[in-house]
């Protein structure tokens, strides 16, 4: 069981003391496979239950491989660390979950532990699914359950040394990893502020992209964002940021209809969006984006020194008059519903640029999703390194006050 959430590039002082403290305990911790025992078929409603669970968690988003049966794994998820293979879900003897007790699937999400004691890789975020309760666990493995079973073999990961041992994983999760361990928790005894921490910590796995991570991988303690360098993106805060302004309902429209007031959702956020978050309840919707702007403020960003440009500065007026405000508004301020303003526009706000360049260079694509059946799309822009600087630095210069001015080596950095 894995996922496909990438972790920074590990350094490597590490890699010898992995392996020197990591091999016997490897050994000495192995336990033994369960019997298998299922119980009494499960009803209905746990079913129901669990397929719904199964849409929080995004399950489909990794164990599902393009063109591939749906769960039944094969996906590859690239990682500074190496290539994983998502896990075979389904109830398929051989190749998936089919000898897997529930006792099996909750030692899995709470311990990180598969079947027969092995330490999974935290690719598959048990840290943030340690959180999740026994009675959502054993729904979730009902509905796996219920599965057309798939055989199909999963790839070996092809991970570098130490890092596809045992003995490293032993010694990650003894440095790392607590069975059951809160994130960030909720700030009063509110239900709604409860159940958006749950969400948002534990099965919705926020903080496996959001987080920053240290130099093997381990996630912080807050979403104050992270990078995804196997993807090419930033996944940015999900703290409330100071005079950005975005209100519940612009969170929960971001995450139900894949756009809010300010813009829209792009990258791997649409993809989570179009398999998760725009099937789940409003009531789950409204709890995880009160929680979310429950956490701790950030200040917004402090300007920078502008930069030394080698092009006119309008350079970047230029190209965004021939190429953006025919949609964006020549004051950027969009079209309400059809394009998404750039005043005020988080992407632009950032304080990395790894989002700007991606959009311009590959274009940008909302979700499709029941409030927003047919997105409209931007085309990627065939620029130079110099005329794509010139132009974020325009769209920061002149729609988000704040944000400091940017370089062509940083915009190097990211293409």
């Amino acid at each position: 069981m894995t996922s496909g959430k990438p972790v920074a590039h590990p350094g490597r002082w590490a890699l010898g003391l992995l392996t020197l403290i990591g091999v016997g305990a490897a050994l000495l911790l192995r336990i033994p496979p369960s019997p298998g025992h299922h119980g009494a078929p499960p009803g209905p409603e746990l079913i129901t239950r669990g397929a719904y669970l199964a849409l929080v968690g995004n399950c489909a988003g990794c164990h599902t491989a393009p063109g591939g049966a749906e769960l039944a794994g094969g996906s590859a998820l690239p990682t500074p660390f190496g290539k994983v293979y998502a896990g075979n879900l389904t109830p398929e003897p051989e190749t998936g979950l089919g000898h897997w007790s529930a006792d099996d699937f909750w030692r899995a999400l709470h311990e990180g532990r598969s079947r027969d004691g092995r330490r999974l890789l935290p690719a598959f975020p048990y840290t943030s699914f340690t959180q999740v309760t026994r009675e959502d666990s054993d729904a979730l493995f009902a509905y796996l359950r219920s599965r057309a079973a798939v055989k199909q073999a999963n790839p070996p990961h092809q991970l570098r040394f130490p890092y596809n041992t045992q003995a490293a994983m032993v010694l990650w999760q003894w440095l790392f990893f607590t069975p059951g361990k809160a994130g960030v928790t909720a700030p009063a005894a509110d239900p709604a502020l409860d159940r958006g921490a749950y969400l948002v910590n534990g099965l919705g796995h926020c903080a496996a992209c959001h987080a920053p991570r240290n130099t093997v991988g381990a996630p912080g303690n807050e979403m104050t964002g992270g990078d995804m360098p196997a993807h090419d993106w930033f996944a940015p805060s999900l703290h409330p940021v100071a005079g950005q302004g975005l209100t519940e309902q612009d969170l929960v429209d971001l995450l139900r209809v894949g756009r809010h007031r300010l813009g829209s959702a792009s990258g791997p956020m649409a993809g989570v969006v179009f398999r998760s978050t725009q099937h789940w309840t409003d009531a789950d919707l409204h709890a995880a984006s009160k929680y979310l702007l429950s956490l701790r403020p950030e200040k917004a960003p402090s300007p920078g020194a502008a930069p030394a440009m080698q092009e006119s500065p309008s350079v970047g007026q230029q190209l965004y008059d021939e190429r953006c405000a025919d949609c964006h508004g020549a004051q950027g301020q969009g079209q309400p519903g059809v394009y998404s303003p750039l005043a005020g526009n988080p992407t632009v706000l950032q304080p990395s640029v790894r989002n700007l360049v991606q959009v311009l260079e590959h274009g940008s694509f909302a979700p499709a999703t029941a409030g927003n059946p047919r997105p409209y799309g931007m085309p990627p822009q065939d620029l130079s390194v110099a005329e794509t600087t010139a132009l974020i630095n325009h769209l920061r210069q002149t729609f988000a006050e704040r944000a400091p001015p940017v370089t062509e080596v940083d915009v190097l950095r990211f293409r």
